[in-house]
């Protein structure tokens, strides 16, 4: 995955400030760059920790930075989520590996076992363990808090599978390019159709009405499915705007972002879409994460942005 001008050390640092402000934790702001979903098909390594934390401290006015570097050099961080053991967790799309960092900055890599898997999404599962999709090796992976992964594979062929999240119902749901997963922490595997094809279904949360809500990149829709697998899909007002990242808000809706519309988009479980306008221009939104307070947060090209649940927007520049 490309990095679009981006150090690998940058983007962590990006990912731990979204995580930590998805548990409450006082972090600084720092930004991700867009890119649509890639929905492209496909040796094992040692295992690797370093040995320090490469640190690099940069103050803002009102910000303070600190970046990691990953041991494996353009491994492409792409998404992170909080474990059940106090460490961060996250994907290497380009190092085919499972990252863990600790608050303290020490990071511990995971080989995946399928060669070129591209590690994309990311949670924590209701067994104490980590799930993630694996977009080139159509599979879902789960990876315990001592390292051990395992591996399931996606019924159908070339599902491309994208994000992942842990639903009300103590399985784990994921997108594909037109359907939504479902796997058991058993493993076993339920898939269901997309109503409207080519949707590349994106982002996936679980909402508060006990439903899943995901994005449709390709067919400006947000989508929402019940646990028993009926889909019912909202058109977002803004044309083309390319749904990515969406969250549950503190306010009992759900929050997305349009990284070609330049909005952050607010969806109520009846389907009632607003959209507020990012100051900057092209800021390509990709991920966004409720935080504490009435605030959400999410990333721009080269800004965090922060916006509260009546719609006022603040950009925080990276130094």
């Amino acid at each position: 995955m490309q990095c679009l001008g981006r150090s690998t050390s940058f983007r962590l640092s990006l990912l731990m400030i979204l995580a930590l402000a998805a548990i409450g934790v006082a972090a600084d702001r720092t930004s991700a760059a867009v890119e649509p979903p890639r929905r492209a098909l496909p040796t094992r390594h040692p295992r690797v920790q370093a040995p320090a934390p490469a640190l690099n401290v940069v103050e803002g006015p009102s910000a303070k930075i600190f970046e990691y570097s990953v041991p494996t050099a353009n491994s492409g961080p792409l998404a992170i989520a909080a474990g059940s053991d106090g460490a961060l967790w996250f994907t290497e799309a380009d190092g085919n590996k499972i990252g863990r960092i600790t608050a303290a900055g020490t990071i511990t890599e995971y080989p995946i076992p399928t060669a070129n898997s591209e590690p994309y999404g990311i949670t924590a599962g209701p067994d104490g363990a980590l799930w993630f999709v694996e977009l080139a090796g159509n599979k879902i992976g789960r990876i315990t808090t001592a390292g051990a992964i395992t591996e399931y594979p996606i019924p159908t062929a070339n599902s491309a599978p994208y994000g992942i999240t842990a639903g009300p119902d103590g399985a784990l749901w994921f997108t594909e390019v037109n359907k939504i997963g479902r796997i058991t922490t058993a493993g076993a595997v339920t898939e269901f159709t997309i109503p409207t094809a080519g949707s590349d279904a994106s982002g996936i949360t679980t909402g508060p009405d006990g439903a899943l809500w995901f994005t449709e990149f390709s067919t400006n829709k947000i989508g929402r499915i019940t646990t028993a697998g009926a889909v019912t899909e909202f058109t977002i007002p803004t044309a083309a705007s390319q749904p990515l990242g969406i969250t549950a808000g503190p306010d009992g809706a759900l929050w997305f972002v349009e990284g070609a519309g330049n909005k952050i988009g607010r969806i109520t479980t009846a389907g009632g879409v607003t959209e507020y306008t990012i100051p900057t221009t092209d800021s390509q939104p990709f991920e966004i994460v409720a935080g504490a307070g009435n605030n959400l947060w999410f990333t721009e090209t080269d800004k965090i942005g922060q916006i509260t649940t009546t719609g006022t927007i603040t950009e925080y520049p990276i130094p």
